[in-house]
């Protein structure tokens, strides 16, 4: 009898489920879009009622196509959006809206933080990361001084796979890749700190914080009403489950030191695992891995292909209505624009920093180097590279800390476009391994169920068994000084663009 494992992936406002065999092949996978919730200017929530209503629906879904028997489905494991916050009673009622980590209201506080001497010193080397205001240690200082009845009544604090897992087993449990990317954990000693959160002016909260477990350990059974609304069955299992970054990552079979994982979706995420963990205040984050004893370095930012999103929109929308008529692809059509030209043909540079930047804060968006000869597929592939250029700009941060990788695995939406992968390679002059999974998310962490079953004895053998190569983008050597001087101009500009940004108008 074939055995299931079920992943459940809660990024972002799309909720996803698929289902898997034991050696990783996908069966079936179902998804539902939730809305975003913009109540005032720089908050962004959601309906954490919609969100297990999707939940449930996905769920059931995946079983009614998959036609799998859930007797059949031996583990269930969860990942989700990092950050943010989900506060909830004892028995599971929210008490606010879920905060999503693009939330910018806490921004004040983490100016004050910074500003304080101690981040250095006595912050920066147990969290190993950098503070945004999208993180929970904000959200809660935030809602302490400006709504404390929510936390009155507040019984846990979660991570939204952390909520979602409660909802389906009724246990209380923080997983630790998750939590160690919020400024809530002592990275380095894997544990609640009272200094810490004393730091933050937090600390009256940490009895809100539920026990921690890892990404492989059973953190609770479905239970009979859980059952009963999803079709699941009572008393399967479910893991600890896996950040979202993290998922990302080991789905792509990043389980060696001598690989680099990129992601280009909404945020540009560029990580490698190492044994020893990596701490600099100018690093995005060090936090913990899936593997025991390994460390994730993370640079990232909201840089990557939503900006490629913006522009179709707001300049391609002919173009998309005709292709879509024609039952067509406006990305097909992106491809061919970039297609029609050379990297060497236009100096049109593009910074990618309309959802947030990787270089000053106030920085904004634009192109750069316009003449009039210029057609849309110059600008076109100016955002192609300029996305391209910002992951670069993280790698080389990466670098500082390691050798240079035999190769990358890649995942993201630009994995559809061999174009934009043939970009990516000639400027990072290493090959591309693009990996056969549609969904990394819920891949990866239906692998930590495959280890929470025993199935698999660790996440190495996993990833041995159910990640396959799908094909290598190999780098063009004769590309390689065209794009070195392209992305040096790109630097260049983009330094001399940092003080026109600072300005006060």
């Amino acid at each position: 009898m074939e055995n299931y494992l079920l992943g459940i992936d809660n990024g972002g406002t799309i909720t996803k489920a698929a289902l898997y065999t034991l050696d990783g092949k996908e069966v079936a996978i179902a998804s539902q879009k939730t809305a975003m919730i913009m109540p005032e200017p720089f908050h962004t929530e959601r309906d954490m009622h919609e969100l297990w209503q999707a939940n449930i629906k996905i769920i059931k879904e995946v079983l009614e196509v998959s036609k799998v028997d859930a007797e059949k489905i031996v583990g269930v494991s969860i990942t989700g959006h990092g950050n943010g916050l989900y506060l909830t009673t004892k028995r599971g009622e929210p008490t606010y809206n879920g905060i999503i980590s693009t939330d910018n209201r806490a921004k004040t506080y983490i100016d004050t933080w910074y500003g304080d001497s101690r981040f250095e010193t006595e912050v920066l080397p147990k969290t190993m990361q950098s503070m945004w205001a999208g993180q929970p240690v904000a959200l809660l200082a935030w809602l302490q001084d400006h709504n404390p009845e929510v936390l009155d009544r507040t019984e846990y604090i979660f991570m939204v796979k952390d909520f979602i897992r409660f909802k389906l087993t009724g246990e209380a449990y923080m997983e630790l890749t998750d939590v160690s990317g919020t400024n809530l954990l002592n990275v380095r000693d894997q544990c609640y700190d009272s200094e810490l959160l004393s730091f933050f002016g937090i600390e009256s909260l940490s009895h809100k914080l539920p026990p921690l477990k890892s990404s492989t350990e059973v953190c609770g059974y479905i239970t009979k009403q859980a059952a009963e609304e999803t079709g699941l069955k009572e008393g399967t299992p479910i893991a600890g489950g896996i950040f979202d970054i993290a998922a990302s990552a080991v789905a792509s079979g990043l389980v060696a030191e001598n690989k680099l994982c990129i992601v280009a979706g909404t945020w540009s995420i560029n990580e490698y695992i190492t044994k020893k963990p990596i701490i600099d205040k100018d690093l995005f984050m060090t936090s913990i891995y899936c593997i025991p004893n390994y460390w994730l370095t993370t640079e990232a930012s909201p840089t990557s292909a939503s900006n490629l999103e913006w522009y179709i929109d707001k300049f391609m929308v002919q173009e998309r209505l005709k292709v879509e008529k024609e039952g067509g692809s406006i990305y097909d059509v992106c491809n061919q624009l970039v297609s029609s030209t050379t990297p060497e043909e236009s100096n049109l540079l593009f910074f990618p920093f309309l959802f947030g930047s990787n270089t000053v804060p106030s920085a904004n968006s634009c192109f750069i180097g316009m003449n009039s000869w210029h057609k849309q597929q110059h600008f076109v592939r100016a955002v192609y590279e300029g996305i391209v250029f910002s992951h670069m700009h993280h790698i080389e941060r990466l670098l500082k800390y390691s050798a240079q990788p035999d190769s990358a695995r890649i995942a993201g939406g630009v994995t559809k476009s061999d174009v934009w992968l043939q970009i990516f390679s000639d400027c990072l002059q290493i090959p591309l391994e693009i990996v056969e999974v549609k969904e990394h998310g819920t891949l990866g962490t239906a692998m930590c169920a495959g280890v929470m079953t025993g199935y698999y004895e660790s996440v190495q053998e996993a990833a041995e068994k159910m990640v396959k190569v799908e094909r290598i983008i190999y780098p063009n050597t004769d590309q390689a000084l065209i794009y070195k001087n392209k992305y040096k101009r790109y630097k260049a500009t983009l330094e001399k663009m940092e003080h026109v940004w600072k300005v006060d108008v």
